[in-house]
């Protein structure tokens, strides 16, 4: 894991290449539409040639193909240059019962603008976490302890095991589980069972773990024929485990992070692989919203003919558009944010921080707090439709905003480069765990994660952010925890490496 570290200096030559790849695409866009000859292409071309600095890095391998420095880099291109040009080009914007502005364009502008300063802000932060440790030799590292891991690991997995068919048992069966799931109407039956998936649906990630683990020394099982077949059944025990809710980022989260542990763990993966397993995701993402818009029905009649899949695309709408730009981006949801709030007759009182508390407040049980208090959707259902439109089940924003959204109800536009003063030091700080933890160290197999919680911060809301960590997260964090022998000299970790 050791390798130069490159993260906190600009390369001239990454620089000009970034340069010249956004002017292309500008004057591609200016040659396709009249509708960029505006000013709000200069701060949107500017963003993109910041954040496409980290994305030439990372296509010229001077970057972990897993470093979060990369992975927000190539992300953060598509969010905040491709999606707003995206959105103009094609004229797709918010549901048509929101009332749009006259001119989306100089609300994308300003959001660039304000995303631009962000952007100076998060590099600053980034690197001041970034830098190369004085003293690499006597960094400690975690080591798995087989014999305990295998006890600890196999109690958890059955724990999970038991607990899903307990969830499935409940609502009378897998088929009523998948009815509820996808009927909203339904959903309600889901409330307070958050304790349990954090159980129940990490039997994937922990049959993962453990196969990971045993691998490291099979070199039979390193294999890519091996490799894939395991990708397969991952993917299947992880639509049985949770991904039958209807939930996407359930399962392209944990495909993420099983590929970072074969990446870190068993075999180095190359960009050509990583582009291949995203053709597949990018599918899979399109076909699982018809899943969740409509159940099992929903994804027969899109499998059935073309134009049944058309049919359903303008019912659901779920289509590519739609993939690229709302589950991809967060343009359109900004920029609306930003041109409601500057409305003179604006009647929105900003939340002064009680979307940051409410979403602390789900950690808390419900013996100690039973009534939760609504998250982001009041202040988003109320900025977006006005005052006291929000009613509890009858009329609720669903919009996810992003994290300088989400300070933007909290605060006003003017204060959203500060937003990307937590992100920079995120991204710092797991970029340093990159660095620092050493072959065989048994924190790896988090790593992943982490890397993925970066791009979580970047597009979602805090009580998401917090949702991700602690169900994703929590079961496996204690089996690493308690299965490995911490604070082993790196001289041990050099010895078994050789």
């Amino acid at each position: 894991m050791i390798q130069k570290n490159v993260y906190s200096k600009i390369y001239l030559d990454s620089a000009i290449i970034s340069v010249f790849v956004c002017c292309l695409i500008v004057l591609w866009c200016l040659q396709t539409s009249n509708q960029f000859e505006h000013w709000f292409l200069i701060p949107i071309t500017l963003s993109g040639i910041v954040i496409g600095i980290d994305t030439v890095n990372w296509f010229r391998g001077r970057l972990n193909i897993f470093d979060p420095v990369g992975i927000i880099g190539i992300l953060g291109f598509h969010f905040f240059f491709l999606a707003p040009i995206f959105h103009v080009s094609w004229d797709s914007w918010l549901e048509p019962w929101y009332q749009y502005p006259p001119d989306w364009r100089p609300w994308l502008g300003g959001m660039a603008i304000l995303n631009l300063l962000g952007l100076f802000v998060y590099r600053f932060c980034r690197n001041l976490l970034v830098k190369k440790p004085n003293n690499q030799s006597g960094q400690n590292l975690w080591l798995i302890e087989p014999k305990r891991f295998r006890w600890i690991v196999s109690f958890a997995m059955m724990l999970s095991a038991v607990l899903q068919l307990k969830v499935y048992q409940e609502f009378g069966g897998i088929m009523s589980y998948i009815a509820s799931a996808t009927d909203v109407e339904e959903l309600t039956k889901f409330e307070g069972m958050g304790v349990v998936f954090l159980f129940s649906e990490s039997f994937p990630i922990l049959a993962m773990m453990a196969f990971t683990v045993y691998a490291r020394g099979n070199k039979r099982l390193q294999t890519w024929p091996v490799l894939i077949v395991v990708l397969l059944l991952f993917l299947v025990l992880q639509i049985f485990f949770g991904g039958l809710r209807g939930s996407r980022s359930n399962t392209i989260w944990a495909l993420f992070w099983v590929t970072g542990m074969i990446h870190f763990m068993i075999r180095p993966i190359t960009k050509k692989e990583i582009a291949i397993g995203l053709v597949f995701l990018l599918f899979f993402m399109y076909l699982y919203g018809f899943y969740k818009s409509g159940g099992v029905d929903g994804l027969k009649t899109a499998l059935d003919t073309q134009q049944s899949r058309t049919e359903l695309e303008d019912k659901s709408g779920r289509t590519w558009q739609n993939l690229i730009l709302a589950d991809l981006g967060r343009s359109d949801v900004q920029a609306y944010m930003l041109y409601k709030l500057m409305l003179s007759n604006t009647d929105y009182e900003y939340a002064w921080g009680r979307t940051y508390t409410a979403a602390i407040a789900t950690l808390l049980p419900g013996g100690i707090l039973p009534q939760k208090p609504p998250q982001t959707s009041k202040e988003s259902t109320e900025l977006l439709f006005g005052r006291g439109s929000f009613n509890t089940g009858e009329w609720v924003s669903s919009k996810v905003h992003g994290m300088t959204g989400e300070l933007m109800l909290n605060f006003g536009p003017f204060v959203v480069p500060l937003a990307f003063i937590p992100l920079g030091i995120l991204v710092g700080w797991v970029h340093r765990c990159l660095f620092t933890w050493k072959f065989l160290d048994s924190r790896l197999i988090l790593l992943p994660m982490l890397v993925n919680l970066c791009f979580v911060v970047l597009v979602s809301d805090l009580y998401l952010d917090i949702f991700f960590l602690m169900k994703n997260s929590g079961l496996p964090t204690l089996v690493i925890l308690f299965s490995s022998q911490k604070n082993v000299s790196p001289q041990i970790s050099n010895d078994l490496k050789k």
